[in-house]
């Protein structure tokens, strides 16, 4: 009773929807979650490895990587914008049954993203030294990270005709493929880590310059699987020139200059973040980013039930199914909640394993250790919050969800972390509060946007949002 109870959802109209119906809408769900959430926990996992391998070379080039992150992730604001309006566009017209209509949304967004990409890489390389100043570089980090920089912008273009296949993909529930793209382009990467920063098999040792070389090439290899699977005869999408036309354009802005305004706020609020804790010191930063790499966890597993709530929701608009999009969204928010629980209990009873894993240093792993037990609160909130919007936008609500993040990470969690960094630092002795901002920041922004969005949900205007 009590499962039935906690997986039951309702329709548009507070009606409960039938056990077999809510049956059907979770095997939906898991059937396009479940390879999404693979894909996000082995890619956190590999990525984590990739952080433990240059974690051999020292705390210097740690947080050197690290800092090329938000300046990377800034670069690729337009890009991803974009790939969000073509996941809601898409995953309508998939619902319509209007699969050219799905193409022509693919192949312009793929011709306005190869601009976009062309752009990135000249800035990225030009400009690698002024960006990593920008992310807060010291004397200790900005070579490394400058040479890590310049490296993996060769890599942008080829990056963001992935990103654009993949967000197409997604919206049509082929999540399998993307799955597959990622994993293998990936494990490239590892190999070639392993090969490369410490020299093996005959290859010279090239430490951080090896592992940049290694994520540019696994980066590459995942636009030639991305791009061979979009050319296969008998797919849902075939590649072509072109020829745009003023609705798609309309519904790619309109989603994707709301989604941009989002992704800006946030690179913004993690660049301050990494800014303010660059500022305390090499070791401090370590810290931070291995603590991100492991609860990264979280989010990417959220992503996951994210992923197949976009595509459902926006399927579900698409054939003017106003109960099966409020059913999947609360079918995906149970998901996200059971994905979190698993996640908290992992991370708690392996906190000072998974701190090991990356460094020996104790003052690192103590740092680390005390920083887990504050974002493990955060769990529940964060995976709330990321599926949550995931629903919004398959409806392509973007503009409430940017609204959110503007207030919340912008503005909310730099100020708290700032807070707690400085003013605050030595409140309790004993108690590194400079390390532990950026998570009691963390937590904070996690229910704060959780909130928000759930009551934006329990509204339902989304459910009238037209698109194209």
């Amino acid at each position: 009773m009590f499962i039935q109870k906690f997986l039951g959802v309702k329709d548009h109209t507070g009606k409960p929807i039938g056990p077999s119906q809510t049956k059907e809408l979770y095997r939906n769900m898991l059937s396009i979650a479940w390879p999404s959430t693979v894909e996000g926990a082995l890619l956190s996992i590999i990525s984590s490895v990739d952080t433990m391998m240059v974690g051999t070379l020292g705390a210097a080039s740690i947080a050197a990587v690290g800092l090329t992150g938000q300046p990377r992730m800034i670069m690729l604001i337009f890009a991803q914008a974009l790939c969000i309006g073509t996941t809601a566009i898409c995953a309508r017209r998939k619902g319509a049954q209007d699969r050219n209509g799905a193409n022509d949304c693919l192949n312009q967004s793929l011709g306005i993203i190869t601009v976009i990409g062309i752009l990135m890489t000249l800035i990225g390389y030009f400009g690698a030294e002024w960006l990593m100043r920008l992310g807060g570089a010291n004397e200790d980090t900005f070579a490394l990270s400058t040479d890590y920089f310049r490296i993996i912008s060769l890599a942008f273009l080829p990056q963001c005709w992935q990103l654009c296949i993949c967000a197409a993909m997604r919206a049509i529930g082929k999540t399998r493929i993307t799955m597959l793209t990622n994993i293998t382009a990936n494990l490239i990467n590892v190999v070639l880590n392993y090969i490369l920063i410490n020299g093996k098999l005959g290859f010279p040792a090239l430490g951080v310059r090896g592992a940049a070389i290694a994520t540019a090439c696994g980066t590459v290899s995942a636009s030639l699987i991305c791009v061979a699977l979009a050319l296969r005869k008998g797919g849902y999408y075939h590649l072509a020139f072109p020829k745009f036309d003023r609705l798609t354009m309309n519904g790619l802005v309109r989603v994707g200059s709301s989604s941009m305004v989002e992704a800006a706020c946030l690179r913004i609020g993690f660049l301050i973040l990494a800014r303010l804790i660059a500022g305390i010191g090499t070791n401090a930063f370590a810290a931070y980013q291995i603590v991100g790499q492991v609860t990264s966890l979280s989010f990417t597993l959220g992503d996951g039930v994210s992923t197949a709530a976009t595509s459902l929701v926006g399927q579900s608009l698409g054939a003017k199914r106003k109960d099966l999009a409020m059913g999947y969204a609360q079918a995906a928010s149970r998901l996200g909640l059971m994905v979190a629980l698993l996640l908290m209990l992992v991370i708690f009873v392996f906190s000072r394993q998974l701190a090991m894993l990356f460094t020996n240093d104790e003052e690192i792993i103590y740092a680390v250790t005390l920083s887990f037990f504050v974002a493990i609160a955060a769990m529940i909130p964060q995976n709330g919050r990321v599926v949550q919007s995931g629903v919004l936008r398959g409806a392509g609500d973007v503009r409430f969800v940017a609204i959110c993040a503007l207030l919340s990470v912008s503005i909310l969690r730099p100020f708290l972390t700032w807070l707690f960094c400085y003013p605050l630092a030595n409140t309790w002795p004993g108690v590194p509060v400079a390390v532990l901002s950026p998570w009691i920041a963390f937590l904070i922004d996690a229910i704060v946007r959780d909130r928000l969005l759930h009551h934006r949900i329990r509204q339902g205007k989304w459910l009238n949002i037209e698109l194209s």
